[in-house]
């Protein structure tokens, strides 16, 4: 398969989230056409840029499929039934993190006026999204059983509206599934030489490449 359709786009705005933090984790789905630029969709925000958004981040998915799989983890929730309840820019059901590369082009929305974007890292967890669920123990969860989501840059801008087909247009470094290095550098079980390899991984966002190289040592 290498066509999916895509449910809603979702985007949101920096709010109080914990006291004196902000956060956008809280994503609505978009009516009409939604812009995409460099750094993502117009109009979405990232709180903390030091980790979230920028070029290297400009859209996160997040499958619809894992969903679920919480619902059985840590009981029913009503972000569990928003398509954009984990910060997911993109809501998609069947593509999950074994089955996309690093490096992996994908064309969104229609080819005259839909983007062309790139798989660029896995998603690593942080504690906003146990405070978004009130539950302890999510991250362990997820660090646990991969279910992280992804990033991908922009190739090309345009514009996106849900109902929208996301269709991968060509293979990146098919080694390298999301799923494959998140286990490597989030998890911690990456060998010496699979560390040499991402950190030679041209595709991989250069934060993650440096921490291959630092871990290699």
């Amino acid at each position: 398969m290498t066509r999916w359709t895509i449910e809603a786009v979702c985007a949101g705005t920096a709010r109080p989230f914990n006291g004196a933090e902000l956060s956008a984790i809280q994503k609505r789905a978009q009516e009409g056409p939604v812009q995409i630029h460099s750094e993502g969709l117009a109009p979405d925000e990232q709180a903390d840029r030091r980790v979230h958004g920028g070029p290297e981040m400009a859209l996160h998915l997040y499958p619809l499929d894992h969903h679920g799989w919480w619902r059985e983890a840590i009981g029913d929730h009503p972000a569990l039934g928003e398509p954009g309840g984990f910060g997911s820019n993109l809501a998609i059901a069947g593509l999950t993190e074994d089955m996309v590369h690093i490096g992996d082009r994908f064309r969104l929305g229609p080819k005259e006026t839909g983007a062309l974007i790139e798989v660029s890292q896995p998603r690593q967890p942080c504690w906003k999204i146990e405070h978004r669920f009130g539950h302890k123990g999510m991250v362990a969860a997820i660090i646990k059983s991969g279910r992280a989501g992804w990033y991908f840059r922009v190739i090309e801008t345009g514009q996106v509206t849900a109902g929208d087909s996301l269709e991968r247009v060509s293979l990146g470094a098919t080694d390298w599934s999301v799923a494959r290095v998140f286990r490597a550098l989030v998890a911690g079980e990456a060998s010496a030489e699979e560390l040499a390899q991402l950190a030679d991984l041209t595709a991989l966002t250069p934060r993650l490449r440096e921490k291959a190289a630092a871990k290699r040592g």
